[in-house]
């Protein structure tokens, strides 16, 4: 278990300097649950396998009346912001769900032209505003960097409060690692559970923070092989694979997609990023005709493997696939709102009262 260590102690420029393995204790809490959640090393084997455990049961205990009213009276005292400053449908409307079904008063702010940043207040002054009125902030940004940075600032005031990166720039997306993680987990529960498994990773790897942040948890399950399939310039950045290789997991660079088909037992496919092209239309000319995954494909994919996207999608997967029982994005997709619910709870320390309710009245 990380050992605790607290942001009100380190200034931001020695934070900044730290590795990412070495940033994760200060996001934890005394007692070992997370605070802020802002990248995917903060967490180990054994929170990821509670969190999911946390998560099935929530899922559970949410069938019935009485247990739904149980869960909405667990945060009933808690205002949450999501201030989303990034176009996003699912972590969005993932979140707000989790929250309701925790009682979580609720506050948004998806559009900057209508806040105070258009008379000249920088986004941290913002970001220390809604810090005035609410207990947790739950963040999307195009800015790499800036949840960090508002992390350790808000740690830094007589009033902290914890913040969730839901997507930060082209670096890390933690909660969607998360639900993946989770999704695996239910999708291997009956075949040996998700060790010993081969994921695919299919698309733009290079700016999908989506792969960035699942292959590293996946580092905790032994003998995972990755497969990145993805034109060069598009392919996972060379951060990952030292990565990897640090963590002494087999991997595998590849151009040929298709071949990898037969082999996998998930295969995580992801769109085009072109919201990062740095210049219009960059991406169009790149020829993804052999990293789409058609109906075709289905014939030559194991009966118990399974395809995953974090979606939106565009022509990556054919609809043709929707229906077949090894499609897993729509699953993929509630299971958000469940491991998000999950990591709320935790954070504001309800995770035993659900636990006990759960063996009291489920087990």
């Amino acid at each position: 278990m990380l050992k605790k260590k607290r942001l009100d102690e380190i200034s931001w420029e020695d934070y900044t300097n730290l590795t990412q393995e070495e940033q994760a204790p200060y996001l934890v809490q005394a007692n070992g649950r997370p605070y802020h959640v802002l990248i995917a090393q903060q967490f180990e084997r054994e929170s990821l396998d509670a969190l999911c455990d946390l998560a099935t049961r929530i899922r559970k205990i949410a069938k019935s009346k009485d247990g739904m009213r149980f869960l909405s009276d667990l945060l009933a005292h808690k205002r949450a912001m999501l201030y989303f400053h990034q176009p996003s449908s699912r972590t969005f409307l993932s979140f707000y769900a989790a929250c309701q079904i925790l009682g979580i008063a609720l506050a948004e702010v998806r559009d900057p032209s209508i806040s105070s940043e258009q008379k000249g207040e920088s986004l941290e002054d913002s970001v220390r505003t809604f810090s005035s009125y609410f207990d947790m902030i739950i963040m999307r940004t195009p800015f790499q960097g800036f949840v960090d940075k508002m992390a350790w600032i808000l740690s830094n005031t007589e009033r902290p409060l914890p913040i969730i990166n839901a997507g930060s720039g082209k670096d890390q997306h933690p909660t969607q690692a998360l639900l993946d993680i989770y999704t695996l987990q239910r999708s291997f529960e009956k075949s040996g559970g998700l060790e010993n498994k081969h994921i695919v990773f299919c698309g733009d790897l290079k700016r999908g923070r989506t792969v960035r942040s699942l292959s590293r948890l996946l580092t905790f399950y032994p003998n995972i092989k990755q497969t990145f399939a993805a034109p060069d310039s598009l392919q996972i950045g060379e951060d990952i694979l030292q990565y990897l290789r640090n963590a002494n997991v087999e991997y595998n660079v590849t151009n040929d997609f298709k071949g990898t088909i037969p082999e996998a037992d998930a295969i995580y496919m992801t769109r085009i990023q072109d919201e990062w092209d740095t210049s219009p239309g960059e991406s169009k000319k790149i020829d993804l005709t052999d990293y789409s995954f058609t109906g075709a494909d289905l014939e030559r994919l194991p009966r118990k493997s399974i395809i995953m996207h974090p979606l939106p999608r565009r022509n990556e997967i054919d609809t043709a696939c929707d229906n077949d029982p090894r499609a897993m994005y729509w699953r993929q997709m509630r299971n958000g709102m469940w491991i998000r619910c999950a990591l709320i709870a935790t954070i504001f320390g309800r995770d035993v009262a659900i636990n006990n309710y759960y063996t009291l009245n489920l087990k």
